[in-house]
């Protein structure tokens, strides 16, 4: 099934704050908006309005990292609802970061299964609200420590008659709340920050959900999420990007699990399409600036899953692949048009703003 999403206006908004004689406190402002319309046959017609934001603060030099700020609502045919508000925000010449994804949804996804057992799609209704916050602090000029929150109550409903959802056979097909705490820690030599020609940048965490923090069971994840850039000559960069999800514990919700798809992790499948306790997924995109603000993209991506009894079955890889467009904005936060394919099914189509990594 391919899923499109129609983009009826784009316009950059710029030079909102009024200048004054004093240290402003933003500059390098802009503002992209996307009025959408959207047709799903889950969601009927939808439509709504999203909107990205990328700043640096006044007080900051010159070489300070930007920041960047998204939020959007759309609502469907079927009294679906969509609000999110991510963000990533550099603090006092980069000395503090703050990266936050917040949203309400109710919506309705699909399952397929857990791990190599593939089931027929399950269409299912939800409603949760999703914090994921991280706070963190320089320890040098590349290295920053800081605490991850991740909330999540997840109210399953309307699940497909006579599936492993309904029939209460997977962890978490009716509810589950987690509520996790721990240690994360980050490297960031990136030249930039939308669009880098060289550098890394990664992240490691480990966070336990336990009922003391509010959760309903108890389980915890490591995460190791990493990308490189490399300059291959005026024009191109090639982007790469290794992604590992580790779960312990007998009872962790299929909502939590280590998913593969979507428009960030392996593009051409559904997201989650592919779940289980462990993930490993090792992606690459050339990007080509072809002219001005036109550019083209090529990637492809391989991984692989994994449970308590094989860590990761490496006989057993997914893979998919894909090109897309990119039209570039101010501070280099692109649009991007990305179309996904792979074995298992129909294409993917991917409207939205920022690299997928």
């Amino acid at each position: 099934m391919v899923r499109k999403i129609i983009l009826l206006l784009l316009f950059p908004l710029v030079n909102i704050a009024q200048k004054t004689d004093s240290i402003p406190l933003i500059r390098d402002k802009s503002l992209i908006a996307l009025p959408v319309v959207f047709r799903f046959p889950e969601t009927g017609w939808g439509g709504g309005v999203a909107a990205t934001s990328s700043w640096s603060w006044g007080k900051d030099s010159s070489w300070a990292k930007p920041s960047q700020a998204s939020v959007g609502l759309t609502y469907t045919q079927n009294k679906q609802i969509l609000a999110f508000l991510p963000f990533q925000v550099f603090f006092a010449n980069n000395k503090y970061y703050l990266n936050a994804d917040i949203g309400w949804f109710k919506y309705n996804f699909f399952y397929y299964g857990v791990g190599e057992n593939r089931v027929p799609e399950e269409r299912y209704d939800v409603r949760f609200p999703r914090v994921k916050i991280l706070a963190s602090r320089q320890l040098n000029e590349n290295i920053y420590a800081g605490l991850r929150i991740n909330f999540e109550a997840y109210d399953v409903f309307n699940q497909a008659e006579g599936g492993e959802l309904a029939n209460k056979t997977i962890s978490g097909s009716h509810y589950s709340r987690t509520s996790a705490l721990g240690p994360a820690f980050l490297i960031d030599t990136r030249d930039q920050v939308f669009y880098p020609t060289k550098g890394v940048f990664g992240e490691v965490s480990f966070l336990p959900s336990l009922k003391i923090l509010g959760a309903d069971r108890n389980f915890s994840q490591a995460t190791l999420d990493i990308s490189q850039y490399q300059s291959l000559g005026k024009r191109l960069v090639l982007a790469s990007n290794f992604y590992n999800v580790f779960s312990f514990g007998n009872d962790v919700p299929f909502s939590q699990l280590a998913q593969l798809g979507g428009p960030k992790k392996m593009r051409g499948i559904y997201q989650g399409f592919f779940r289980d306790q462990n993930a490993s997924l090792l992606q690459a995109e050339l990007r080509w600036n072809v002219w001005k603000f036109i550019g083209l993209t090529g990637f492809g991506s391989m991984g692989f899953l994994g449970d308590n009894q094989s860590v990761l079955r490496l006989n057993l890889p997914k893979f998919t692949y894909g090109a897309g467009l990119r039209i570039a904005t101010k501070n280099k936060l692109n649009l991007r048009l990305d179309y996904g394919l792979s074995p298992y099914g129909e294409g993917n189509f991917y409207a939205t703003v920022g690299e997928a990594f």
